[in-house]
């Protein structure tokens, strides 16, 4: 076992890399202002935009886990950080919808094996108990720049524009690349023990035997559901706050670090939080959170002010930043490391399919009630409802695991 300030330091570089991943995502709600300015883009062509990402994300996730579990974590976290900096880049060189959408969805090609394989490397070097903590301290990020994007957004995209912007974060993604391939390195120790070394050595039986476990299917919705309101928010509440509610840019940056500061701090706690809860209460935890999550939704579509409307935001992103760390957390504890790469990417396969048709579809919905976004909110809370189910479902008891003589023979 490696030591813990080698752990930890393996931790603050996935943190530092995911951060310049959620950049290089969230940064792309708020260009999309500008972007549909120059582009002269509708709703729905907006949706299709904000989707292209999600198309490749969600396309690249079992892949991804596979590739880690297979070839190790490392080499796939190098080939994704730098692919998806060089599609980052580009997205500044766009000249029409068409391209923009191709590289978007490049882009999403790229960064999709990069949550799989940091996974497969938290469960290689940290001991089962921490392993909650460890994804959350490394999510986070994704928490603290909804905090900063907002705020860094609204100066960067009135001085230097969206085409320079999307340059300079692309540049940033080669120098992490670097810093991974110097600095990330896994000792062979590190592997497992030998039924662990058994099912890595023989891939083809791992999604068989993953496909067979109910508890995976009930993720896969749970992620589905979870993700299709985290997306559907993130990609469109800043159209929807300058379109219906009048803010513009410099405003919407400020009121949105108040969200912000809810989701890192829902993110950093739950990881927490969930290491301490008994065994068999996260499943409840997580249903209640999603009904909280709906009623909230409800509020704030309907909410009569703009503070009533960001009140009812920073609450509910607490909820679903803990179901976002619940879900993962989940797969880490339940689950051998030798198959944790490639039941992330199976589960998050579902979350990143519904970054992709949520956006779109909030976008045909808006067109389709010419301008109103209450449909778009009611779709958003029946996703809610069900994914109360879904997390009621899932089985963690040891028989819907993968058992000594599968992983024997998968």
């Amino acid at each position: 076992m490696i030591s813990k300030r080698t752990r930890n330091w393996i931790l603050a570089l996935l943190f530092l890399g995911w951060s310049l991943g959620n950049i290089d995502r969230y940064i792309m709600n708020f260009a999309v202002l500008s972007i549909t300015e120059d582009l002269h883009l509708s709703a729905s062509s907006t949706g299709l935009l904000l989707s292209s990402f999600f198309a490749g994300y969600a396309i690249m996730q079992m892949p991804g886990g596979w590739l880690a579990d297979r070839f190790g974590p490392r080499k796939v976290l190098l080939v994704a950080v730098i692919m998806w900096s060089i599609f980052t880049g580009l997205t500044g060189a766009a000249w029409s919808l068409a391209s923009m959408v191709m590289i978007r969805f490049l882009f999403g090609i790229g960064e999709g094996g990069f949550q799989p394989s940091a996974s497969k490397i938290i469960s290689l070097t940290f001991p089962k108990e921490e392993r909650a903590r460890a994804m959350s301290v490394m999510l986070s990020s994704s928490g603290i720049m909804t905090l900063i994007i907002p705020i860094a957004s609204a100066a960067l995209l009135t001085t230097i524009g969206w085409r320079t912007t999307f340059v300079i974060m692309g540049i940033s993604g080669v120098i992490i690349t670097v810093l991974y391939w110097y600095f990330i390195k896994l000792p062979k120790s590190n592997l497992g023990d030998h039924a662990t070394q058994t099912v890595a050595s023989n891939q083809k039986g791992i999604f068989r035997s993953l496909f067979k476990m109910p508890m995976i299917w009930s993720l896969v919705i749970a992620y589905f559901c979870i993700y299709a309101v985290n997306w559907g928010l993130a990609t469109w509440i800043p159209t929807y706050l300058v379109k219906t509610r009048g803010l513009d840019l410099i405003s919407l940056g400020w009121v949105q670090t108040i969200p912000g500061i809810t989701m890192l701090a829902g993110i950093f706690f739950g990881g927490y939080i969930i290491d301490k809860l008994p065994a068999g209460r996260e499943r409840l935890a997580g249903g209640l959170s999603c009904a909280v999550i709906g009623i909230l939704l409800y509020l704030m579509f309907t909410a009569t002010s703009v503070t009533s409307f960001i009140t009812y935001q920073t609450i509910v992103n607490l909820f679903i930043a803990f179901v976002i760390i619940l879900l993962p957390a989940i797969i880490l504890k339940q689950l051998p490391s030798s198959v944790t790469g490639t039941a992330m990417g199976i589960a998050n396969t579902g979350g990143q399919l519904a970054g992709f048709i949520t956006p779109m579809a909030i976008g045909f919905i808006v067109d389709a009630f010419h301008g109103s976004f209450n449909a778009a909110f009611w779709m958003l809370i029946l996703f809610a409802i069900i994914c109360i189910g879904a997390i009621l479902s899932i089985n963690g008891k040891k028989a819907d695991l993968l058992q000594p003589n599968e992983e024997a023979t998968a």
